[in-house]
């Protein structure tokens, strides 16, 4: 079908918001994107843009400028939480660049896209509830008439109305997990090019660099019996924040003594919807299936949600037809990304003092053995490049 002069709402003004709607604007739909905060911005925090993310931004004539606002990374290493030791390097630079990136910049940078492709940005609007009853959705806006879109992106995350219309009432599943996130400026080079991850007893803490190696990005998680809201605004005590790693070795000692701010959130784990579309909308992103943070692939896979749901709509012969093969060629994948991650925090958590110095121990004899072998398990993650279709 093509997509020239074709209306879309695209409702949320997140990573995958704003991808899809310079996607869709770039095959000549007309598309409207709104957002309930009366700007766009966001809460200071990291992301990390594997290759098959940057492929998306790559497609979308963003490439050059993500470079410019993102810190290229050597890869991951994992390191015991008391002294900091090696356990295990990924080097995953032959599978393309790792951006590190500050969300608030990418956002900018997909905000900017989508203006300049077009796309009309309305901020300030609340949707309450959508109706999927009728053959076109209708938003139902706080203080306004209803808005009937012709086609709807529902990119509106964890508490997505137009999830809720497609699939009715759901309730997430406490993980047993809280995060912790602070920002800390540091001198440029002070920390490497690369995500660190602290493994502990039933906790573990994520380091890496933004902006041009002047800020690190912490992301301590701990597992806990007690129940927090999910959400990233969440105010938190920097004090307690210390005393929950009080038992990590330098550098996360000498990094949490200098934080004074700090937020925190409960880890929920929501299913990947069964079904993705009705009724001329399609859900995309966290709405469609919000994973863990423990892979890193949140942002990826919005990016690269949002680049198959407009190819799928410029070349399906219908709008049904459209968003199956939007759901076809998504949700198996999204699913093992969904559950990868999921596992990822059991690995990183064991309590155990014996077990973790035999998992460590096979860990660091595995990379000795086969240099290779535990980052190319994750080949089929990172190699995929969903505009190459």
């Amino acid at each position: 079908m093509s997509l020239t002069g074709q209306e879309i709402i695209v409702l949320g003004a997140g990573i995958g918001g704003l991808a899809a709607a310079r996607a869709l604007a770039m095959r000549g739909a007309r598309v409207a994107v709104i957002e309930r905060a009366p700007a766009i911005t966001e809460v200071g925090a990291g992301i990390q843009v594997s290759p098959n993310g940057g492929a998306v931004l790559n497609a979308l004539g963003l490439g050059e400028a993500f470079g410019k606002i993102s810190v290229s990374s050597r890869g991951a290493v994992l390191r015991d939480y008391r002294h900091g030791d090696e356990v295990l390097r990924l080097d995953l630079a032959k599978y393309g660049r790792f951006g590190l990136v500050h969300r608030a910049d990418l956002i900018g940078l997909l905000e900017q896209g989508a203006r300049d492709a077009g796309v009309d940005i309305r901020t300030g609007q609340n949707v309450s509830s959508v109706d999927l009853s009728g053959d076109r959705p209708v938003l139902n806006i706080d203080g306004g008439a209803p808005v009937e879109a012709p086609l709807l992106v529902g990119a509106d995350g964890l508490h997505s109305r137009v999830r809720a219309a497609l699939l009715g009432p759901e309730t997430a599943v406490f993980t047993g997990n809280i995060a912790w996130r602070a920002l800390l400026p540091v001198e440029p080079g002070a920390v490497p090019d690369e995500a660190q991850v602290f493994m502990g007893p039933g906790k573990h803490l994520v380091a890496y660099p933004l902006r041009d190696g002047t800020v690190l990005n912490l992301v301590g998680t701990q597992e806990r019996k007690e129940w927090l809201a999910e959400g990233w605004n969440h105010k938190g005590d920097p004090f307690a924040f210390r005393e929950i790693f009080r038992d990590f070795g330098q550098p996360v000692r000498g990094w949490l003594e200098r934080v004074e701010n700090v937020m925190v959130w409960g880890l929920f784990r929501h299913q990947v919807a069964p079904h993705w579309y009705r009724s001329g909308a399609a859900l995309l992103g966290d709405a469609a299936h919000p994973t863990l943070p423990f892979l890193a692939q949140g942002a990826c896979m919005a990016l690269e949600d949002a680049w198959v749901l407009a190819e799928s709509l410029a070349e399906a012969g219908s709008t049904d037809a459209a968003m199956a093969r939007y759901q076809t060629l998504r949700k198996p994948r999204c699913r093992r990304i969904v559950d990868a991650a999921t596992a990822n925090a059991r690995n990183y958590h064991l309590r155990s003092a014996p077990v973790r110095m035999v998992a460590h121990t096979g860990l660091r004899l595995i990379q000795k053995a086969s240099p290779r072998f535990m980052a190319d398990r994750f080949a089929w993650l990172y190699t995929c490049d969903v505009t190459a279709r």
